[in-house]
């Protein structure tokens, strides 16, 4: 086979990869869903707790965050 038959083969094939990936690729773009009056109403979150922030993560986070610097 000649190169420039080869080529072009290749070519065409990446063309249709291509294609191919650009069609599965589409995805719907964002659309406002209406069912009237029927529509559902969000449940109302209660926080029973007051949130704080984990002392013990955060200092394990930066500790983490320290070792990785390099040994210069």
């Amino acid at each position: 086979m000649k190169l420039e038959i080869a080529r072009g083969l290749f070519l065409l094939a990446a063309l249709g990869v291509a294609t191919a990936a650009v069609a599965a690729w589409e995805e719907p773009g964002p659309v406002v869903v209406s069912h009237g009056d029927s529509a559902p109403l969000p449940r109302v979150a209660k926080v029973q707790t007051p949130v704080s922030p984990d002392h013990d993560l955060l200092l394990f986070m930066f500790g983490m965050s320290q070792g990785l610097r390099s040994q210069n």
